[in-house]
């Protein structure tokens, strides 16, 4: 606790300009509470004090300590299964993984985990020679990955907020020995999580999200339910889209998990210039950038924990019973599905769902509101199937939002190359309180 206490003395230190690493003020008048917080975090992770965070190093250890602290704040539970563990080599080093959880609220689904990662560690520090004087050089890691673990840290601020919104539960690892063993990843999955690893039906991992003027990534390893994800959230009006790449920019904790054949997915900013050296400090990260990426990851993140379990390969697809892979994108076909002689979608949400949506008297009393991402199959016969909430707000919004678009009648299907084929669409089914009274929205409707 000492050093913890003597870490956040030198944190606020640098936010009065005090520490020469840092070029810009930390704070500003201006900024928003998220940027304050990531500024905060990212300042105290990135300090000269914690020497880069070398796996096993006192620096690693005090970040642990900041994560677990900041956590707890927040109203995460930290488990036990973030003990030490030693990594053998050249050198034997031990570190520790720090795991936090946040319940969701859904007794048939809490059971099972969405995992959201963010390595610990760096490249440390080293010695050179100038003008034959012995220096330290340390590699600050304020984009590599402080920047990761900032994100990690807000995600769990406002997930808690939410925590009555999401059915399953979800674990915040900060994983130490990652930079170059994945040490954490592999021990939490076959040794402290081991019993339970089947029961993660996602990870989330977060590295590198400070320079987003190089771009905004999102790498599934060409996952089809996780990109479906991706693809649904290009529908919503976010500050800021992932792009989907087929190339890993950046190997991390995620190889673990897709080993495991648990579905991963990463977020980055990708490489940039100051990678792995010791320029990459505080004041090449862009937090008004960073409180943009927030929005979306919490976004996806909303629509993991609420959402079908995502599928590891497509050939699950088949032996679990959910849709084959002869379904189509609704913007893949020649002619598309037609509801009442429109292939406009929001006729059919303003011919039938809306007037025969009801607003639930629970949600209505209790004040909940918001857009259901509902997904639905138009079949060769025109028949509506294999309805599915792709993003939920509550149970009862949910079940509502089913039963109006699984009630549908006929359309007129869709075709290609001149043959009857299915196809997926995904609508916005909108709930909003007005002056006490539930009303409906037809804005927001999206199409894959």
């Amino acid at each position: 606790m000492k050093r913890l206490l003597a870490l956040l003395a030198a944190s606020w230190m640098a936010v009065a300009g005090l520490n020469a690493q840092y070029r810009n003020p930390v704070q500003d008048l201006e900024d928003s509470e998220t940027v304050r917080a990531f500024k905060e975090h990212v300042a105290t992770l990135s300090a000269a004090q914690m020497e880069g965070r070398k796996a096993g190093s006192e620096g690693e250890k005090m970040a642990a300590d900041y994560l677990e602290a900041q956590l707890k704040s927040y109203g995460i539970d930290i488990l036990s299964s973030g003990a030490e563990f030693k990594v053998a080599g050249a050198d034997t080093l031990t570190s520790r993984n720090v795991v936090g959880f946040l319940q969701g609220w859904d007794k048939a689904q809490n059971g099972r985990y969405i995992v959201i990662g963010a390595r610990m560690d760096n490249l440390g520090m080293d010695t050179y020679t100038q003008d034959g004087v012995r220096l330290n050089r340390i590699y600050y890691g304020a984009n590599g990955n402080a920047s990761g673990m900032a994100m990690l840290l807000e995600l769990a601020r406002k997930l808690s907020y939410s925590r009555t919104l999401l059915r399953r539960s979800v674990l915040f690892v900060g994983f130490g020995a990652s930079a170059q063993t994945f040490a954490g990843s592999w021990y939490f999955l076959n040794r402290s999580f081991a019993a339970d690893a089947d029961k993660i039906d996602a990870m989330v991992n977060l590295d590198m999200l400070g320079t987003i003027g190089n771009g905004f990534y999102a790498f599934t390893s060409g996952n089809e339910d996780l990109n479906t994800v991706v693809k649904t959230l290009q529908g919503e009006l976010l500050p800021v889209q992932a792009s989907l790449t087929n190339h890993q920019p950046y190997p991390g904790d995620h190889v673990a998990f897709y080993d495991k054949e648990i579905p991963s997915i990463l977020f980055t900013t990708g490489r940039y210039p100051e990678h792995n050296t010791n320029r990459d400090t505080y004041s090449i990260v862009d937090f008004e950038g960073m409180e943009k990426e927030l929005e979306y990851i919490y976004s996806y993140v909303q629509a993991l924990c609420n959402g079908q379990k995502p599928l590891f390969r497509n050939s699950d697809a088949v032996e679990s019973g959910n849709r084959a892979a002869e379904v189509y994108a609704y913007s893949d076909v020649d002619v598309k599905p037609q509801f009442l002689n429109s292939s406009d979608p929001r006729t059919f949400m303003e011919r039938w769902v809306y007037p025969y949506l009801k607003y639930p008297k629970y949600a209505a009393d209790n004040g909940i509101q918001g857009r259901v991402l509902v997904e639905f199959v138009v079949d060769e016969k025109g028949e509506v199937k294999d309805v599915k909430v792709v993003r939920g707000i509550h149970t009862s919004l949910d079940d509502e939002a089913l039963r109006v678009v699984s009630a549908s009648p006929k359309w007129r299907p869709g075709r290609l190359q001149g043959k009857k084929v299915k196809v997926a669409l995904t609508v916005s089914v909108e709930f909003r309180l007005d002056k006490g009274k539930g009303k409906f929205g037809i804005n927001g409707t999206t199409i894959n």
